[in-house]
This record gives structure tokens, sequence and C-alpha cells, in this order.
């Protein structure tokens, strides 16, 4: 995800406003994304004006995840001791999917090469 953050952040008409980087530093509910606000172009007939565009990058784990936990806090209709119990387990859920996801990542640069990019766009 860092990878493509940056690739999309060295775009010379994008600017980076914002970084939230919810993958190093998760939310108390187990939460994990990076987010970043771009200054992208928008052409009308008077020119370019820069609009501010949030991208949510996401491995499709955490997607998941926070669709769950989305349908939980929101749409769910159910008791408050089984809300309590089902966020606990989200959160025990997102402690694993991130173990998982760096070993399989080791996996997948081990296999193909691929540089380490732990780092997200600067703002």
């Amino acid at each position: 995800m860092y990878a493509v953050a940056q690739y999309l952040s060295k775009q010379t008409d994008i600017q980076v406003l914002q970084v939230k980087d919810y993958i190093k530093n998760p939310k108390p509910n187990g939460y994990r994304s990076l987010h970043v606000i771009y200054a992208v172009p928008v052409f009308l007939s008077s020119g370019a004006h820069y609009t501010p565009v949030e991208v949510q990058f996401r491995t499709i784990a955490m997607d998941y995840w926070a669709s769950l936990e989305h349908a939980l806090r929101y749409k769910a209709d159910l008791p408050d001791a089984k809300l309590a119990e089902h966020s606990k387990t989200l959160l025990e859920c997102a402690q694993n999917l991130q173990a998982i996801e760096a070993q399989m990542q080791g996996i997948h640069r081990d296999i193909n090469g691929a540089p380490r990019v732990e780092d997200a766009p600067e703002s």
C-alpha cells in the first residue's frame, strides 16, 4: 500500500495535503488503513482547479474487516452484550490479520524480490 501511495504521490500534477497512517497507528478498535488526502486537478473551461480527494489504501482483508466493523457499528440490531462480544472479536481479528499480512508480504518479497516500502507519502 505504501508503494502505491508513493507512486500516486510522485505524479507531478497531484499534491499530498494530509496523511493519516492507521497502519502504523491503528485506531483503538483495530481499524487499519492508509488515508491520503490529495489535491487533484479538475479541468474546467476556466482552467484547472485543485480539489481535495481522500484515497484509502487497504488490503482486501483490511477492507473486509472495515466493512464488517461498519455494519456492526451502524447497521446491526443486536443486544449490547452481543455488540461488545463482536467488537472484541473484530479487534482480535485485526491483530491477527496484521500478523498474517506481514508474514505473507515477507514471502512475497522473497519470491518476487519486491522492494520493501514502509513509509507513507509526506504531506
